[in-house]
């Protein structure tokens, strides 16, 4: 097998069970391993730490798999990865939620393997060249394990180009094409899901438990959903009876599927609008004509992909929150997320106090979101827990 060293002192991370190993740790190759390759990794004086991908195009040139060395990594190791982390959601699947995530990357120690499931249907992205290699294995898995109708391939062309790998041409990997619009509960609450064409890998299902904690406060409120794709805040709170809900997205599509959710659900005795445009642009718009909320919803996009980009991240999140504050009635509610792993909890705490400095409230942080336990957080990877958000109450 062929081998990486690592520089003196590089190692302690690995002895931590972090899974990425960077380029710049490295020491020496043994051999000649192509990208994909499972390699072993060794200390400064050759002593054995690990099993994991090696990938030289990647940042993270080595992602690991395995700590013991008596273990061999082979197809049944790979299925009984695939095994435990289905066995692990399986209360996750109920007669009111048929969506959520299978597998979650390194959380499940499958570094580069994403799996949704949708009602009948998994949506899957391979994004590292060691998973490419066999897919075939871990998709054989899945279809024995979950019988889904199809398995539908998301994978996204821009993390797929930092392993070196060509883009992926999409489509169906087994099975059956999912339809145009996939039929799923979450919560008790049915939504279409276009597995094909929507965001991410069709729908948001790492927000399942914030979308309801948040919905118990709308009774006889005004809402105001931010960047609302398909409706998941909107919906639930149309369920748990808003006086009002308007619902804001830069998509046509997602807010087309928003309206057919409304439909099927049967929400149209809670009065609904719904805006497509900028969210930055159309807060200045309410702010202009004095429009007044109860409860705010700001769940954007990732605004800092990496550390590089936190300074710019920290004032967009901050304009964004200060916006939002201005619009908010006297002890309102602001429910403000952030999907960008690179800005921890205490420092969008820091965000959203500078933000109410700016906007001349007071503020008080009432309740704590993060992930749901489909996707879970590893002890020795925190760079793993990239959702979080807060409940504030204004005055």
């Amino acid at each position: 097998m062929d081998s990486v060293r690592l520089k003196k002192g590089k190692e302690k991370a690995v002895r931590q069970l972090h899974p990425w190993v960077f380029s710049g740790a490295i020491d020496h190759v043994k051999g000649k391993p192509e990208n994909g390759d499972i390699i072993m990794v060794t200390d400064s004086n050759n002593d054995f730490l690990a099993y994991g991908f090696f990938n030289d195009q990647s940042r993270v040139a080595i992602r690991l798999l395995e700590w013991n060395l008596e273990t061999e990594i082979n197809e049944t190791w790979w299925r009984k990865k695939i095994q435990n982390a289905v066995k692990l959601r399986t209360d996750l699947h109920t007669d009111k939620t048929n969506t959520y995530r299978v597998i979650f990357s390194e959380a499940d120690y499958l570094p580069g393997l994403i799996v949704d499931r949708y009602a009948d249907f998994l949506s899957v992205q391979i994004l590292t060249s060691g998973v490419e290699r066999i897919k075939h294995i871990l998709l054989d898995e899945l279809q024995s394990l979950l019988k889904p109708k199809g398995i539908f391939d998301r994978s996204d062309a821009s993390a797929r180009a930092h392993e070196g790998m060509e883009a992926s041409s999409g489509g169906v990997l087994l099975g059956s094409e999912p339809p145009e619009f996939v039929s799923v509960r979450e919560n008790g609450i049915f939504y279409q899901v276009n597995i094909a064409e929507g965001q991410k890998s069709g729908f948001y299902c790492d927000q399942r438990d914030n979308r309801k904690w948040v919905a118990e406060y709308a009774k006889g409120r005004k809402v105001l959903d931010c960047f609302s794709y398909s409706g998941g805040f909107s919906l639930n709170a149309m369920k748990n009876e808003a006086s009002e809900v308007i619902s804001v997205d830069s998509s046509a599509l997602a807010l087309d599927t928003l309206k057919r959710n409304i439909e099927i659900n049967d929400f149209h005795n809670i009065p609904h609008s719904q805006i497509q445009s900028d969210v930055n642009k159309q807060l200045r718009v309410f702010r202009e004509e004095n429009e007044k909320f109860d409860i705010i919803i700001l769940d954007p996009p990732k605004y800092a992909p990496s550390r590089s980009a936190l300074t710019k991240a920290s004032r967009a999140y901050k304009d964004l929150n200060r916006m939002a504050m201005l619009l908010l009635n006297e002890g309102g509610l602001l429910a403000t997320f952030s999907c960008s792993g690179a800005v921890d909890i205490s420092m969008f705490k820091q965000i959203i106090a500078w933000a109410a400095l700016d906007a001349g409230k007071n503020v008080q942080f009432i309740q704590q979101f993060s992930q749901p336990a489909d996707h879970p957080v590893r002890s020795s990877f925190p760079e793993g827990e990239y959702l979080k958000g807060l409940l504030c109450r204004l005055s």
